[in-house]
């Protein structure tokens, strides 16, 4: 099956779901069985900041949003994080934050080389940097930036990330790939008011990119932002065939498999919601590093709930893949 103009892509969006599961979801899980062994990738994850300076109309940390718990861990907190993570086995760990100028350059480059001493695959989405802060994180050790683009069309992305504008965060992902760091990007699925052709628009973007992993979920609101005044939580039918859709442009990339189902109280460990995205074709699933009590503010979207290792290990049994760590 090609994918290649937005018709293409339009076409697939507009087909039957029966239909989708029946040709367009299967050549994706076996393009993955062909192409990368089938595996499912377990990666740490460790949300270390919730403090934001943007006001995201999407996003449940943006700075005006009283309602979330505020913090940030230290350094060494980090790295013990890392520890327990690497004797759990663990390989790869993604660092996340909120865009918080306060917690020190420094100490970012500081977590990452002791982490690199770990031999850890390292991904980091802590915000826009400059030019040279990118091949700083590259020359510490880490492997991986997510900056994900959200929507590529630039009217669209200066409403909803007012703190930014569009030709900014092209301009730096243009310096993640210069620096040599693999560049993790991509787009919010069905939020209110996007049409078919943007979508696709979006998927296009994401496949010219040249990513590494594709960190797609579909819309959910978040209390306290000005986007959930606007429209319910996205389709995870339609975020179903832009996983498979990606599998099939891009075959060797990494595409999030932690989803949402039809129930949304369950967040994006829901095991309906993760595994038909497995069986879509997607292939990377996270625990969840911090304590119950952090994770519930690390609030992006609301019921961001991970689940453990045993959560990676049933669904890859469930899915008939085997785990790679």
């Amino acid at each position: 099956m090609n994918i290649e103009s937005k018709k293409d892509v339009m076409d697939v969006l507009a087909m039957p779901q029966t239909e989708f599961w029946n040709t367009v979801a299967v050549e994706a899980k076996q393009l993955h069985r062909s192409e990368n062994g089938n595996t499912l990738i377990a990666t740490a994850m460790l949300g270390f900041d919730n403090i934001c300076k943007n006001q995201c109309l999407y996003c449940g940390m943006r700075a005006s949003n009283a309602a979330v718990e505020r913090y940030r861990l230290e350094p060494d907190r980090v790295l013990r994080s890392g520890e327990i993570a690497a004797e759990m086995g663990f390989r790869r760990i993604f660092l996340i934050s909120g865009e918080d100028p306060k917690y020190g350059f420094e100490n970012i480059l500081k977590i990452v080389e002791a982490l690199n001493a770990k031999d850890f695959f390292i991904s980091l989405a802590i915000g826009e940097l400059s030019k040279n802060q990118y091949v700083e994180l590259k020359n510490a050790g880490a492997d991986e930036y997510v900056l994900k683009f959200e929507m590529s069309q630039r009217e669209v992305f200066n409403r909803m990330k007012p703190s930014t504008d569009y030709d900014r965060r092209m301009k730096g992902i243009g310096w993640i790939k210069e620096s040599g760091l693999e560049l993790a990007s991509g787009s919010i699925v069905d939020y209110p008011g996007q049409t078919a052709e943007q979508l696709a628009e979006d998927l296009l973007l994401t496949r010219d990119l040249g990513i590494s992993w594709a960190p797609v979920i579909p819309y959910m609101p978040a209390k306290g932002t000005p986007l959930a005044l606007e429209g319910g939580s996205g389709s995870t039918e339609k975020n179903l065939k832009v996983i498979s859709m990606l599998r099939i442009m891009m075959p060797r990339i990494n595409i999030t498999a932690q989803q949402p189902g039809k129930d949304l109280s369950k967040g994006l460990a829901d095991p309906q919601g993760n595994l038909d995205a497995l069986n879509a074709g997607a292939n990377m699933l996270f625990a969840d590093m911090l304590p119950d009590a952090l994770a519930r503010n690390f609030s992006v979207v609301d019921n961001r709930i991970t689940l453990g290792l045993d959560h990676i290990e049933s669904m890859a049994r469930e899915a008939f893949m085997s785990v790679q760590f």
